[in-house]
């Protein structure tokens, strides 16, 4: 989540009896935000299924670019489709257990009927449409702990970047199971939660942004995303 508290405690603040938030530790989510904006130099921690996970620094070549990649694909998405937003790290309020900080969300605005909205606090609450982390390996919690907790909460769409295998895993959520979409004759994944979000995977692993910029094009172009923008805009 992101640390709203002040740099330098007031005099009466009374952070100085109040924990460290520790990978581990086993909480819920009111105590989790307490001790967490009690470290003012805290970048980011998630709370899973009720145990703290407290983030590592992170790579260029096994996280942040792929992150940036997967951002820009999303980001292209989102500025050719109104009542769509997006989100780069953003601490969402799934439930009493788990306050993640997914690498991207996107979502339906709540005034266009979306599924989630915003706190009076600016946090996300409820369940986003769609759910990105990248990950670096199959080992990660992210296809475990939070795959759970993600579709226990109703996220319909989730993307997992596997960076070491080299794999892009997209579950859309059935009859409140997790399924895995499989890519058409082409390479190309279909969003069923947002008509028009293509993705060739290939490309995206390898780094071409260039063809995956292209795919998602012809996706923006197809009738079902002209449909949908005019769904979502009555």
């Amino acid at each position: 989540m992101v640390n709203t508290s002040p740099q330098h405690p007031t005099p009466t603040d009374s952070t100085s009896d109040i924990p460290p938030l520790e990978s581990g530790d086993r909480l819920i989510h009111p105590e989790f935000e307490r001790r967490y904006n009690a470290m003012p130099n805290l970048k980011k921690a998630e709370l899973i299924e009720g145990v703290v996970y407290v983030g590592s620094p992170l790579r260029f070549e096994t996280h942040a670019e792929p992150h940036g990649n997967l951002m820009i694909w999303l980001g292209n998405y989102k500025v050719a489709t109104p009542g769509v937003r997006l989100g780069d790290n953003p601490t969402v309020r799934l439930d009493l257990d788990n306050e993640p900080q997914p690498d991207a969300i996107l979502l339906i605005d709540a005034a266009c009927g979306g599924s989630s909205h915003l706190g009076t606090d600016g946090y996300v609450e409820s369940a986003p449409e769609l759910v990105a982390e990248v990950a670096a390996s199959s080992a990660s919690k992210d296809l475990y702990d939070k795959k759970r907790a993600y579709r226990r909460n109703g996220i319909q769409e989730y993307i997992v970047w596997q960076v070491f295998e080299r794999t892009v895993s997209w579950f859309s959520l059935q009859n409140g199971e997790y399924v895995a979409l499989i890519p058409n004759a082409s390479g190309i994944i279909e969003s069923q939660v947002f008509p028009g979000l293509w993705l060739d995977v290939s490309a995206l692993v390898a780094g071409n942004m260039q063809q995956v910029l292209a795919v998602l094009q012809k996706g923006l172009s197809s009738a079902e995303h002209q449909t949908f923008i005019q769904q979502i805009s009555m």
